[in-house]
């Protein structure tokens, strides 16, 4: 995801790559590394809700891109919408996984 945004801030204007796409490109960055610095820790319930706020905040980054037309098109935002869905349900997956400590409920 991160690497996707690297690709597609270059195509954003001028004033949107050092503004909003900068942004974009720093949040994402630093959610890859809090995956990173989660997955060696060894109670990851506290990494894991911080991740899971750093989804959300790049959540209205990517939205505000695509309400101020950054993105060169719609398929940039929907492509970048659905990469950020599937971290955001991993993360919590992860998160709900962490909580119940690998037990799954029985409702």
């Amino acid at each position: 995801m991160a690497l996707y945004f690297e690709q597609i801030v270059r195509n954003f204007s001028r004033y949107n790559k050092y503004t909003i796409g900068a942004d974009l490109r720093n949040k994402s960055r630093e959610i890859a590394c809090q995956i990173m610095k989660v997955n060696s820790l060894q109670d990851k319930r506290e990494g894991l809700r911080e991740l899971c706020g750093m989804v959300d905040e790049l959540k209205v980054l990517i939205r505000l891109c695509g309400e101020s037309k950054a993105f060169y098109n719609a398929n940039s935002y929907y492509h970048s919408s659905r990469l950020l869905a599937g971290v955001s349900m991993q993360a919590q997956a992860w998160l709900d996984y962490s909580i119940h400590d690998g037990r799954r409920s029985v409702p």
